[in-house]
């Protein structure tokens, strides 16, 4: 680990999203394409194209003496493996400053299921939002809370699976435990903890840059543990376009910040609510520490006190509200699945 564990922190951590694809077009692609292999089209790798041009130069622009590095990390889908190469060509003449690349298998797309049915999907997909987009889980897929394990916390299958193999044998298991149990962000936090995203060679400590390609969900569980979002925040952020990026930059207390780079507008684009950006507000002047640098009776409103004054809702069951969703759910059932498996309306 370097003496000056700030000095080593990435300068930022830039989340995208993927370029266009086959599936945003045209929905019945998945129908016969595994999700995995689904492509770019041609407007996808033009986007990503461009939005390595834009993380060049504004890496480029804001660095001293072109003393920079970048180290990518990528879902192993088609569609962000090709969004990387095309990003990458921004980079052609800038070589040296790439790092290394990381296929990383934890940041890669929800899993809605295998082939999935058009009329089924979209009738799922409606059921969602009644549901909670945080904790419904897809038939034979998984719901965003999964991909917040994997991508932020213990995976407790490995876990018990290794907690069998090796009983018996303590120490054993005890390592075994601990190399199950890692999720990508503590992974992430390991690799600039020893320092793999600088050149060995270097004895300059350069501005690090990392890249994290990505899909929708995944960029916004990544950002909701980090930030410390609640479910009810979650559920009402934007999905990022193709594309778009989330850069979190150190600000002036070494506390990473949407607002370094980013607009307050933009982050009410997405959805982030006015306590939400306070706090990204906070973070940008705050000292890293220090309660962000909040004085007293300032806090995050989600925590201390005021966070019982923040759930206004009765406890009681709305006897009234589960009548109209059941009714709800049965019109949606009748509307798009019938005996014989076709569907009703289009």
């Amino acid at each position: 680990m370097a003496e000056d564990g700030r000095s080593r922190r990435p300068r930022r951590i830039i989340l995208v999203r993927h370029g266009e694809s086959e599936g945003n077009v045209d929905s019945k692609k998945y129908c016969d394409i595994a999700d995995p292999k689904i492509r770019l089209t041609e407007a996808g790798a033009n986007q990503a194209k461009e939005c390595g041009e834009k993380i060049r130069d504004m890496i480029k622009t804001q660095s001293e003496d072109d003393e920079w590095l970048v180290y990518f990390y990528v879902s192993p889908y088609t569609r962000t493996l090709c969004t990387l190469k095309e990003i990458g060509r921004a980079f052609e003449s800038d070589k040296k400053h790439i790092v290394g690349v990381r296929e990383e298998p934890r940041i890669r797309e929800q899993d809605f299921g295998n082939f999935q049915e058009t009329h089924k999907i979209t009738a799922v997909k409606k059921e969602r939002q009644r549901f909670g987009r945080f904790f419904y889980r897809f038939p034979e897929g998984e719901s965003a809370a999964d991909v917040f394990d994997r991508v932020t916390s213990i995976n407790p299958i490995h876990f018990l699976a290794s907690k069998i193999s090796c009983s018996g044998e303590a120490e054993k298991c005890c390592a075994s435990l601990h190399r199950y149990r890692l999720c990508f962000l503590e992974s992430l936090w390991r690799d600039i903890d020893m320092n793999r995203l600088h050149k060995p060679s270097s004895t300059k400590t350069l501005e690090v840059n990392l890249v994290i390609v990505s899909h929708g969900v995944t960029m916004r569980v990544f950002l909701m543990r980090w930030f410390k979002w609640t479910v009810e925040q979650f559920e009402k952020l934007n999905n990022p376009k193709n594309c778009e990026v989330r850069v979190m930059e150190l600000g002036e207390g070494e506390e990473y910040s949407l607002l370094v780079h980013h607009t307050q507008e933009e982050l009410e684009e997405w959805g982030l609510d006015v306590d939400m950006i306070k706090d990204q507000e906070q973070r940008k002047h705050g000292k890293r520490g220090d309660m962000n640098g909040l004085e007293p009776g300032d806090e995050w409103p989600r925590s201390g006190f005021q966070f019982f004054e923040n759930h206004e809702e009765t406890s009681f069951l709305n006897r009234e509200l589960e009548q109209c969703e059941a009714e709800q759910m049965a019109t949606d059932e009748e509307n798009y699945f019938l005996v014989d498996g076709s569907v009703r309306g289009g």
